[in-house]
């Protein structure tokens, strides 16, 4: 069965980066999606997906999507 978390961390992301433009939005910026890869041979460890986000107050926010 496939799991869609490629699609729901872009969904995400795009939102919050429209809501950037916002005139009184709260979100200051947001990251790159970033994948699960091991660390030294770069390979996927599993489908999870994570969004780090900064607010007006530059407090960074962890988005993490993944299939339970």
């Amino acid at each position: 069965m496939l799991a869609y978390c490629d699609y729901i961390a872009d969904v995400v992301r795009k939102g919050l980066v429209e809501n950037t433009a916002a005139p009184k939005s709260l979100v200051k910026d947001v990251g790159s999606i970033k994948m699960d890869l091991h660390p030294e041979e770069g390979y996927f460890v599993s489908t999870m997906k994570t969004i780090e986000v900064i607010d007006i107050n530059n407090k960074i926010y962890k988005i993490t999507v993944e299939e339970i």
